[in-house]
C-alpha cells in the first residue's frame, strides 16, 4: 500500500491507493458535467452537474469537489474540431483548465471529447428519457463517457 501526498492546498491529504481518483469535467457555457473515477481507476460514475454562475464561483466549486472527493487529477474534455485542429472553444477550455490548475494545485489533463455529446444524446434518446430531463443529463453522461474513454486508454 503506497501513500501519496497531494499539494499543501489539500492539507496533505493522504491517498492510500496506488491511483488517485480522477475528476472529469465536460465544460459547457451553462453547465459543467462531472464524473469521478472509482478508487481503482476502472470505472467512471456521474456526479451532479454544476450550474455555471461565474468563473470564480465555478473554480471554487470544482476545487471544493476535488478536495472532498480526494481527486489527484482533473481531466477536461478538449473540444477538438472534427478535422483534428483546435479552435476557439478549445482555447477557452484550455484557459479555464490553466486557471483550475492554479486554483486546485492539481494537474489538469485535456482529453479529446469529439462526439461524446453526440454519443450521450444517442444513449439518452434510446433510453426514452424526456427531452426536458435529457438536457441536464447529457452533460453528466458526456463527462462519464469522456472519463471512461480515458480510463480505458490506460
Amino acid at each position: 500500500m503506497t501513500i501519496r501526498r497531494i499539494s499543501p492546498v489539500y492539507n496533505e491529504i493522504a491517498l492510500y491507493s496506488g491511483k488517485p481518483r480522477i475528476l472529469a469535467l465536460d465544460l459547457g457555457k451553462r453547465r459543467i458535467g462531472l464524473a469521478l473515477s472509482d478508487p481503482l481507476g476502472i470505472t467512471a460514475q456521474g456526479l451532479p452537474n454544476i450550474v455555471r454562475t461565474n468563473k470564480r464561483s465555478d473554480l471554487a466549486a470544482i476545487s471544493a469537489l476535488a478536495r472532498e472527493r480526494e481527486a489527484g487529477l482533473i481531466l477536461m474534455g478538449n473540444p477538438i474540431n472534427m478535422g483534428g485542429s483546435e479552435g476557439r472553444q478549445s482555447g477557452w477550455v484550455r484557459e479555464f483548465g490553466e486557471a483550475l490548475e492554479r486554483e486546485t494545485a492539481l494537474p489538469v489533463r485535456f482529453w479529446d471529447e469529439r462526439l461524446t455529446t453526440v454519443e450521450a444524446n444517442r444513449v439518452l434518446r434510446s433510453s426514452g428519457i424526456s427531452i426536458a430531463k435529457r438536457a441536464a443529463a447529457v452533460d453528466r453522461l458526456s463527462a462519464v463517457i469522456l472519463l471512461q474513454s480515458y480510463l480505458d486508454s490506460l
